[in-house]
């Protein structure tokens, strides 16, 4: 493989997300949750602790906030 394709594809991973995010929670696929989707799979989520783990006040889940929210053990892995 030349340097030019080795430099694409390692310019493609580090614009994807390391982790697999869990397609029961983000039915979208988008890699981010939102609250409707956390409350479907967790019924018991409420908003003040959504709004919590929302660190950025943007109504989604980004990949830094779900790793925190699992780490606390809030979020399944």
């Amino acid at each position: 493989m030349s340097k030019n394709k080795l430099t694409s594809v390692a310019l493609i991973l580090a614009a994807t997300p390391m982790f697999a995010q869990n397609a029961d929670i983000d039915i979208n696929g988008d890699g981010m949750y939102s609250y409707p989707e956390l409350q479907a799979f967790m019924p018991e989520m409420t908003e003040d602790t959504f709004a919590e783990l929302d660190i950025s006040g943007d109504g989604l889940l980004d990949a830094e906030e779900i790793a925190a929210g699992v780490a606390a053990g809030v979020l399944p892995s």
